[in-house]
């Protein structure tokens, strides 16, 4: 089994619902986001998937956050944008496109979140 693992940054603001303390308050965030691809075949290469796609895939969905208030985005009306969720909806759209085994998110260098299937 491989695995590979592609980072990027993002930029938003959001605040927590149904939450009591400091993060019910509008804060920001600059999000460090990795997406890991697993596989078993490698191609003529030798390589699972080439970085430039996972990044670019990863970029595109990034772009959508960043700099953005992600409460007020469609995906998370009425949603508590934690880190927890924002792996998950990162993760749902990388797997249309690639073979994606997990997403962690870090909203600091000693926190993070991350969500994978089973």
């Amino acid at each position: 089994m491989y695995e590979l693992k592609a980072q990027m940054y993002f930029a938003g603001a959001h605040h927590l619902l149904n939450y009591n303390g400091k993060c019910e308050n509008q804060h920001g965030h600059n999000w460090l986001v990795e997406a890991y691809v697993k596989g078993n075949n490698l191609d003529k290469s030798n390589i699972l998937v080439d970085y430039k796609v996972i990044k670019s895939e990863l970029k595109e969905v990034l772009d959508y956050l960043d700099h953005k208030d992600i409460n007020e985005l469609p995906e998370f009306k009425n949603q508590s944008p934690s880190s927890e969720f924002i792996a998950k909806y990162i993760y749902d759209k990388l797997k249309e496109k690639l073979p994606i085994s997990k997403v962690a998110v870090w909203e600091t260098s000693t926190s993070c979140a991350m969500y994978y299937e089973e």
